[in-house]
Formats: C-alpha cells, structure tokens, sequence
C-alpha cells in the first residue's frame, strides 16, 4: 500500500485529502495525532507527509488557544455555562476535568475537526482549480501573444 503513487505526490486530489486528515486530527486532544493521521492517509490514498505535517498546526504553541476555543464551542453547542479553571500537571485534575470540562471540550473538538476539515478540503481544491485556471490562461497568452 506504501507504494500508491498518490501517497507521495502531490495532485489536487491528494493535497486537499490530505489536508482534511490532517485538519480533522489536529482538533483531536490525543497524543499520537500523527499516527492517526498516517494511518488514514495510506487506506485514503491522499499525500502522506502532506496530511501528517497539518496535523502540526496544533503545536505546543497554538494548542492553548486552539482547544481552548474548542471547549468554547462545546459550551455554546451544548448550552452550559463555561466554568473557569487552571490547568494543573497531576492526575487528580485530569480525572476532575473529564467530569466538568470534559463534555464540552470533546464535543467542541469534534466540531471543530469535521467543520475545519470540509474548510481545508474545499478551500484546498478551490486554489489547486484557480491556480491551474491561472496557468492556463497565461500559457494560452504566452503561446498566442496579441499584436
């Protein structure tokens, strides 16, 4: 399966697949985003680097904001109110914060990684289609030069 030509190269429709993989598990708060996104890319057959480097726009740096926004669509979807609270690194926290937070947080992910991965794909294919129209206009411009 690793040889398919579409998981190496890049064509239209295995950029914007891959980019939706890699959008749909950047939303996930799983450790092993990667893994997940490789393991959809091979049976999809869309780019494989492609969909596990969009898995990185949630980076230590962006994921803060990221699921903090997503537990905020959580509780809009939901209709509970947002409950404050300050991350701590133990165990305790963690089980406490499934039974509080947790609901609307995985809710929120899970809308945020099916509505970024329709934008991703649609909006991938939509400039792979206009960068191809551009180039086509501009070859036919250059073979047939007006006077």
């Amino acid at each position: 399966m690793l040889h398919d030509p579409n998981l190496w190269h890049l064509n239209r429709r295995s950029a914007s697949g891959a980019f939706a993989v890699g959008l749909f598990f950047a939303f996930w708060p799983v450790p092993f985003q990667m893994w997940l996104a490789a393991a959809i890319a091979i049976p999809l057959r869309v780019n494989l680097p492609l969909s596990v480097a969009t898995v990185w726009i949630t980076n230590p740096f962006t994921m803060p904001p990221i699921f903090y926004g997503a537990y905020l669509v959580g509780t809009t979807v939901m209709g509970s109110p947002e409950r404050k609270f300050s991350f701590q690194l133990n165990w305790d926290w963690v089980v406490q914060s499934i039974e509080t937070i947790g609901p609307a947080f995985l809710v929120g992910c899970l809308i945020c990684s099916v509505f970024f991965s329709a934008v991703g794909y649609f909006s991938l294919n939509y400039l792979w289609r206009l960068s191809v129209k551009k180039a086509w206009k501009q070859r036919i411009q250059n073979r047939f030069p007006r006077a």
